[in-house]
């Protein structure tokens, strides 16, 4: 992490960010007991809101790395400056929504981040539920996994997606970390191995969430209405 990066974080979390989102979402965290004392990890979590991200790295404690879409990167003017100031500055990782070959520097940098016994934090779906159901997920965040042996935890979030008849503040956001997926047996079976791994991933999260599951991929958003995952 560096000098820069590990400002930025520490400037959001305890003077920008994190009061506000205590008194937005009066967040729980349930299961903090699973996260290893100390190394690399990924953190793969359902996504209903863009601020799922910034309460998972809230509820973990340790800078957690996403990957953010190219489109973040590229905005013209001063406020496109800003912004590719501020994503770079906490450790975003750009990446191509393209898919095929386009996503491979994607998953490399990831692999990157576990190398430097960094977090990674991953939403697989690949976008926002555009209708609070948990839909099929993309198998990176399983192949990073296996390829660099880091522990992979399911994060259940709720409470961020729309409520509208509860007033926001009498909403509450809940973050369960759950235990480390046991990739073992699926390793095993090769590729189909892979799809199998991330589909038990995400039924997994679906269980303590309770959205229903839809074995699809979800439609993209728009680019300025997504956090890349």
């Amino acid at each position: 992490m560096s000098l820069w990066s590990a400002f930025c974080y520490r400037l959001c979390r305890y003077i920008f960010i994190g009061p506000l989102l205590r008194v937005l979402g009066r967040p729980k965290v349930i299961g903090r007991e699973h996260l290893p004392a100390h190394g690399p990890y990924i953190l793969a979590a359902n996504h209903l809101a863009v601020l799922d991200s910034f309460y998972l790295t809230w509820a973990v404690r340790r800078q957690v790395f996403f990957l953010a879409k190219s489109d973040y990167f590229d905005r013209p003017g001063p406020f496109g400056l800003a912004q590719r100031w501020f994503f770079h500055g906490v450790g975003q990782i750009r990446v191509d929504r393209g898919g095929g070959p386009g996503a491979a520097p994607a998953l490399t940098a990831a692999a990157g981040i576990i190398e430097r016994r960094g977090v990674w934090g991953i939403h697989p779906e690949g976008t926002r539920s555009p209708d609070g159901r948990l839909y099929r997920g993309h198998t990176g965040v399983v192949r990073v996994a296996m390829q660099t042996g880091a522990p992979l935890l399911p994060v259940a979030i709720t409470g961020t997606g729309s409520a509208p008849a509860r007033p926001w503040w009498r909403r509450r956001v809940v973050v369960e970390i759950l235990p480390p997926v046991d990739l073992a047996v699926h390793r095993r079976s090769g590729p189909h191995g892979i799809r199998g791994a991330t589909d038990a991933l995400m039924r997994t999260i679906a269980a303590r969430t309770g959205q229903h599951y839809v074995d699809e991929y979800a439609t993209r958003r728009r680019p300025e209405q997504d956090l890349a995952a």
